[in-house]
C-alpha cells in the first residue's frame, strides 16, 4: 500500500487502533499514567503533522512507536528527573536491609482493566511496579533502548534507526542498562519469565488483606504480610519497613479511639498485580468516600510490598465516587 493511499484511507483511524499499546509504551518510559496520556496525544499530533513522511514499506505501528519514543525523550530532556535516595523510614523493624531502589515520587499505577479491554498481551514482569521503578534509574536513552530491545523485542538495527543511533551505540547502551536494572529489582525478581494471571492463592491473599481492613483486625495482617514487608506512599517520601512496624502504624487507623472510621474495600488489579481500593466512612457520615489504593507485590503467598496511592487515582480505575 502506497503511503498516499494509507494516508487517504483512514490514517487517523488506523493510528488510533494503536493508542492503548502506545500508552503502555509511554507509561514504561515515564512511570506516570497521566503523563503517558499527554505523550500519546503528543504522539498523534506529531504523527498527523508528519504523515507525509510515512513511506512505502514503513510499518505504521513501528513508525508510531518511533515517534512516541522520541516524544518521551524530548519530554524527559525538558523535564529531567531521577529517583532520589530514600530518607530514613518513618518506622522500621531492626535488622532489615533497605530496598535497593530509590524513591520514584512520580510513580502511578496502571489499571489492568484498560489492558484487558484493549486485548493487550502484557507480561507482568514488564509492567509491574518493581520493574517501572527499576527502569526509572536508567538514563532516558538507555531506558528507551532497553524497552525497545528487551521488552518489545526489536532488533538492534530497528532500535538504532528509531533512536538515530549506531548499532554499536545501541549494543553499548543495552550492556550498561541491564546491570543497573538488575541492581534495582527485588532480589528474587532478576529473571523475566512469562507469567499467567492471578492464581487462586493470589486472590486468597488479597481477600485476607481486605478482610483485615474491613474487619479492622490487625491480627489478620500478620497472617498475610512477610516479615520484611515494606510500604511506599508516592509521591510522599514516607515509607515503612517490617511486619511489626507496619501493623503498629496501621492499627490506630483501624481500631481503638483513634480509628478513622468504617472501611469498605474493593478488589482491583493494577500493573498485573492484586490491588485494593479503600473507601472510608467517618463518624457522622452516611457514605464511604475514596481513601487510598494499595498495589500488592506477592511472593510465596505473602505480601512483600505495598505501594499506596491516594484517591486521585480512583477515576483512572473507573472506581465509583462513593459507596
Amino acid at each position: 500500500m502506497a503511503a498516499e493511499t494509507l494516508i487517504g484511507n483512514g490514517f487517523a483511524e488506523r493510528a488510533e487502533a494503536h493508542r492503548r499499546e502506545l500508552h503502555v509504551h509511554c507509561y514504561r518510559m515515564l512511570g506516570s499514567f497521566d503523563e503517558a496520556e499527554d505523550l500519546v496525544q503528543e504522539t498523534f499530533l506529531r504523527a498527523w503533522r508528519r504523515r507525509d513522511t510515512l513511506r512505502d514499506g514503513d510499518g505504521l505501528r513501528a513508525w508510531l512507536y518511533r515517534i512516541a519514543t522520541n516524544a518521551c525523550l524530548d519530554h524527559l530532556r525538558a523535564h529531567p528527573r531521577r529517583p532520589e535516595p530514600r530518607p530514613a523510614p518513618a518506622g522500621a523493624d531492626p535488622g532489615l536491609d533497605p530496598p535497593a531502589s530509590g524513591m520514584v515520587s512520580w510513580l502511578q499505577p496502571y489499571p489492568d482493566e484498560l489492558l484487558d479491554a484493549a486485548d493487550l498481551v502484557i507480561e507482568r514482569e514488564t509492567i509491574e511496579l518493581a520493574f517501572l521503578v527499576a527502569i526509572q534509574h536508567l538514563p532516558p536513552r538507555q531506558r528507551a533502548v532497553l524497552i525497545l530491545r528487551d521488552v518489545l523485542g526489536w532488533s538492534a538495527q530497528e532500535t538504532a534507526e528509531s533512536l538515530e543511533l549506531t548499532v554499536a551505540a545501541v549494543k553499548s547502551a543495552l550492556q550498561r542498562a541491564r546491570p543497573v536494572l538488575r541492581r534495582h529489582l527485588p532480589a528474587r525478581r532478576l529473571e523475566w519469565a512469562a507469567s499467567a494471571g492471578p492464581t487462586p492463592e493470589d486472590r486468597a491473599v488479597l481477600r485476607r488483606y481486605i478482610d483485615a481492613v474491613e474487619q479492622a483486625d490487625p491480627s489478620i495482617l500478620t497472617e498475610v504480610l512477610r516479615a520484611d514487608v515494606w510500604q511506599a506512599m508516592p509521591p510522599a517520601p514516607i515509607w515503612l519497613q517490617g511486619l511489626e512496624t507496619f501493623v503498629a502504624a496501621w492499627t490506630p487507623a483501624m481500631t481503638g479511639p483513634e480509628a478513622w472510621g468504617d472501611w469498605r474495600v474493593l478488589a482491583v488489579r493494577a500493573n498485573r498485580q492484586p490491588a485494593a481500593a479503600a473507601y472510608l466512612r467517618r463518624a457522622g457520615e452516611t457514605c464511604f468516600s475514596p481513601s487510598w489504593l494499595g498495589v500488592l507485590r506477592l511472593e510465596d503467598g505473602l505480601v512483600t510490598q505495598i505501594t499506596t496511592f491516594g484517591d486521585e487515582m480512583f477515576p483512572s480505575f473507573g472506581l465509583p465516587a462513593s459507596l
